[in-house]
């Protein structure tokens, strides 16, 4: 079996399991501190980036190149539209949210969640409060861009997925998309959760954090 080693908070791994889970493909999730890497995962991934993957004598890290990896291993349903304007903005809205949703709102996840809560250390909250004023356009030109379909248009892809894990992980800062401010992207994103492999990721990940997080008072 293909076994992806990461921990299901981080959007990127999330991105494989879904993309996984649309495919009907197996995969063992390996939980990975990256403070204590396994051997393993060190060979899949010598720069300790997540998600990696590794698949009999293939190893591979990276988000983009495992979904590129299983959706050749599994071609139907395919991850991103045979036309090529719809190929070229599914991907387009992958880059916007590894690089652009995330890298913003991991500022406010980072340093009021991660570090406070798995590594000890205090958050920076000037550093949060940076990554909040960048996060705000980001949402508003979501809402400019949804609509009652998919994001790139045509079928489900991996533009949608892509989005939808990164405002999954700023869930755990709020950061999810509120109806009342974001009409469109909630609408977006309720239908993307509706989905049966995203509810299959999502009651792991539920499992892994109910039993990672610190017991409350």
């Amino acid at each position: 079996m293909i076994k992806i080693f990461g921990f299901p908070l981080s959007p990127f791994v999330r991105k494989v399991h879904v993309v996984a889970a649309e495919k009907g493909i197996a995969v063992e999730m390996v939980l990975n501190r990256l403070s204590d890497p396994s051997p393993e995962f060190l060979v899949a991934s010598p720069f300790r980036k997540i998600p990696a993957l590794q698949d009999g004598d293939f190893n591979l890290a990276d988000s983009t190149a495992i979904v590129t990896y299983l959706d050749a291993l599994t071609p139907t349903p395919p991850i991103a539209p045979g036309d090529a304007r719809q190929r070229a903005k599914a991907i387009w809205w992958e880059e916007f949210a590894d690089t652009i949703l995330v890298a913003a709102g991991g500022k406010v996840l980072f340093n009021r969640f991660v570090g406070p809560t798995f590594l000890g250390i205090p958050g920076d909250e000037a550093v949060a409060g940076q990554g909040l004023k960048e996060f705000g356009p980001v949402m508003d030109y979501l809402e400019g861009e949804c609509g009652p379909g998919w994001l790139a248009g045509g079928d489900f892809s991996i533009g949608d997925i892509a989005v939808a894990v990164g405002l999954r992980s700023m869930g755990y800062v709020g950061l999810e998309p509120d109806p009342a401010t974001h009409p469109r992207t909630a609408a977006w994103y309720e239908r993307v959760k509706a989905r049966a492999s995203w509810q299959k990721v999502a009651a792991i990940e539920a499992k892994v954090m109910d039993r990672a997080l610190p017991p409350k008072d």
